[in-house]
């Protein structure tokens, strides 16, 4: 989980680098990020909650 974390933390940081250095606009794939992120979480959550 933590290597998944940062590797899309990684892949944040350099989408903004190359919109900050005019290669395009990267904003479709910053949301697609996002939505994995949550995803990321929820799984995460998921599986680190105790069965009821």
């Amino acid at each position: 989980m933590n290597i998944a974390q940062g590797s899309l933390e990684e892949s944040r940081y350099y989408l903004i680098l190359s919109s900050d250095l005019g290669y395009g606009d990267n904003s479709k794939l910053l949301q697609l990020l996002e939505e994995v992120s949550k995803l990321l979480e929820s799984y995460s959550n998921n599986i680190l909650t105790p069965d009821s």
